[in-house]
């Protein structure tokens, strides 16, 4: 299958395009401002309250003539735009694949090696966010503004956030032998810019977020610097910037405060990184995306970001080997108490938290609400320096196929490290109201991971979702998930190489990725719930229809809280989704029949811990037969507060290849 990596398959329909949407676009921003002007958020709203009450009735009565008159006059040359740009869509082609050429810009991202299928197994994270990047009018409906602005700052955080060196600490404890919480969403010094996987058996500390910066100067990870690990315990192959620490003995250390500073104040002899600056000009134009005391989320802020922020020191010169081992022990409790934070229901196979940051060594992230045209080339910018390959403007736009009139596209984007080799896109036609105006659909992907020492491919699936909004159509949404399965059999039979007997390719996962609109939790989505692609795909979050497990959380925000003090930075969200009586706060909660839908009020029936309406499922159907795949890990994120109304959500799976398995 052809990858597109342009939008018209020649350059003179690019042009004509271009010259069309060149005489609409004055007629559409003036219209986009006229409206934003008569929307203030509540971000808006507190700031002018020390203002005298005309001021700004003042400046709408001045602006909006200004802008009624500019509007009028640009719309016959929009009337002309539109006669030539709809016809023109007809040939559009339904996304646009972008792969960075230039690899010294991608100075965040670790170079991959190819995986080989000889080891233990690899793991692969998977991103979902929904980030509400619409028309700047439309997008103030949802309490966000400045679209092009929160696009820039969204990017930079979440390539800042997946470009941290991933950190995993092992406890070898007769009382406690689970992973610390600080594998998933810690930090580690890079040493003299070598970032290979490497065990130090050092004491561990916390560190502010400004000591770290995500862009990462000059190429990780290289072929000639790594070192093969085997053996229980060390780095599976393929994972990519990892550093595993060691803590050894029993839980009945002590080391003295002094001692701690003075072994931290030596192993701080090194300067702190560089400040990046990138992207500040921009950003201090939308006051609300300020970095402020505790905002961890770009990774510039001056204070420590609780357990999420770890970094490993190696001093020079020797080290008495007691004093390592009184630090271990000491340290050994600290990350203890953080595991015990992080996983406190200990059935459960796999680790989960609410994260600051979005994991390391991120390798694919799906995003929904990407509709405004330029903030998807703002995101697209900054994601690159992080993610080799983008799939964006995805979806169609005017009179196509039997869909209705579509203004905006799907608002899907795709960002992976792997290299994409065949991508769909097909539209839901069943839209109803006004999610009917846009494209929404399903982008599928295929991309390829690694390959056997026989030269057999192996590859994944990847499917990115939006869903019908609106609340009480179930019956659509359900109509969309038959046709989400039945494409997505469609797109693994259209594109699979491989038979039975002669496999070309071994499949190594199938996930699905996006906003469903419906929870798990609420009465009115008791049909969505009992879907049969829950008997197929596994929700890691999930116990049964209707009932979640105890930790997960709800990803939709209360917009109109978003940038309360307690919530506006990723920290002080973390600390508030925490807590149970704070996410009755900031959450919006499922629905019941016997309520009233405002929130107000009713705190005494709220049920669960939020509607969850994103999503991240996984199937063991279709993949090797010798393969097994699980989940590792699974975070909530708030990374991006203040700049969305939905929290992000991550999965690692592990691939087993059970190569060397006792």
């Amino acid at each position: 299958m052809v990858l597109y990596t342009s939008p018209f398959p020649n350059s003179f329909l690019s042009v004509l395009h271009s010259f069309s949407w060149g005489l609409i676009f004055p007629c559409y921003w003036f219209a986009d401002r006229l409206v934003a002007s008569f929307v203030p958020t509540t971000y808006e709203k507190r700031q002018r309250a020390d203002d005298p009450c005309y001021f700004h009735a003042l400046c709408i009565i001045i602006t909006t003539p200004i802008y009624l008159a500019l509007l009028v006059a640009s719309l016959p040359f929009a009337l002309i735009g539109f006669l030539l740009w709809s016809p023109l869509q007809s040939a559009r082609r339904p996304y646009i694949y972008s792969r960075l050429e230039d690899k010294s810009h991608a100075n965040g991202a670790t170079l991959l090696t190819e995986w080989k299928a000889a080891g233990n197994g690899k793991s692969f994270c998977f991103g979902s966010a929904n980030v509400c990047l619409l028309p700047d009018s439309l997008a103030r409906f949802n309490n966000v503004f400045n679209t092009q602005a929160r696009a820039k700052e969204i990017g930079r955080r979440i390539r800042n956030g997946a470009s941290r060196p991933q950190i995993k600490i092992y406890i070898d404890s007769p009382t406690n032998t689970s992973i610390s919480a600080a594998s998933f969403s810690s930090l580690v010094s890079p040493q003299g810019g070598d970032s290979t996987n490497r065990t130090v058996n050092v004491g561990i500390k916390r560190t502010t977020s400004m000591e770290y910066k995500g862009d990462n100067s000059g190429s990780n990870n290289s072929e000639d610097s790594r070192e093969d690990k085997g053996g229980n315990g060390e780095p599976n192959e393929g994972e990519e910037n990892t550093c595993i620490v060691r803590i050894n003995g029993e839980d009945n250390g002590h080391m003295s405060d002094i001692e701690t500073d003075t072994v931290n104040g030596q192993a701080n002899a090194s300067g702190p990184a560089e400040h990046s600056l990138e992207g500040d000009a921009e950003i201090s134009k939308t006051p609300n995306h300020k970095q402020k005391e505790g905002d961890s989320g770009s990774l510039d802020s001056y204070s420590a970001s609780r357990e999420s922020l770890v970094k490993v020191r190696v001093g020079d010169g020797t080290v008495d080997q007691s004093t390592v081992n009184n630090k271990l022990l000491y340290k050994a409790s600290v990350m203890k108490k953080t595991s015990v934070r992080k996983k406190k229901h200990t059935d459960e196979t796999f680790d989960h938290e609410i994260s600051a940051f979005f994991p390391a060594n991120l390798d694919f992230l799906c995003l929904q609400e990407v509709f405004d045209k330029r903030a998807a080339e703002k995101l697209k910018e900054q994601l690159h320096h992080y993610f080799e390959y983008i799939v964006y403007d995805v979806g169609v736009y005017s009179c196509h196929a039997c869909c209705s009139f579509k203004f905006v596209n799907s608002g899907l984007l795709f960002a992976s490290r792997y290299p994409v080799m065949d991508a769909a896109y097909h539209c839901y036609p069943n839209g109803k109201g006004t999610d009917s105006l846009a494209s929404k659909g399903a982008l599928f992907l295929k991309v390829q991971v690694g390959s056997t020492p026989q030269d057999q491919r192996i590859v994944g699936y990847i499917s990115c979702t939006h869903l019908q909004a609106i609340a009480g159509d179930t019956t659509v949404r359900c109509e969309q998930l038959d046709m989400l399965q039945d494409w997505l059999s469609e797109f693994r039979k259209s594109t699979s190489s491989s038979s039975t007997a002669n496999p070309e390719e071994l499949v190594a996962f199938d996930v699905i990725c996006g906003d469903l609109n419906f929870d798990n939790c609420s009465s009115e989505d008791k049909l969505e719930q009992q879907h049969s692609l829950f008997t197929h795909y596994k929700d890691p979050c999930r116990i049964g229809p209707g009932e979640d497990k105890p930790w997960a959380i709800g990803t939709l925000l209360d917009p109109e809280g978003l940038y309360d003090d307690e919530v506006c930075t990723p920290d002080n969200l973390q600390k508030v989704l925490e807590n149970e009586e704070g996410r009755k706060g900031y959450l919006v909660y499922p629905t019941s029949k016997n309520h009233n839908s405002s929130q107000k009020g009713r705190k005494a029936s709220l049920k669960g811990n939020g509607r969850r309406i994103d999503y991240m499922l996984y199937t063991e159907e279709g993949l090797y037969l010798e393969w097994k795949v699980e989940v590792e890990e699974f975070s909530f994120i708030t990374q991006l507060a203040g700049l969305t109304d939905h929290l992000p959500v991550a999965m690692r799976l592990m691939v087993s290849t059970g190569e060397d398995d006792p």
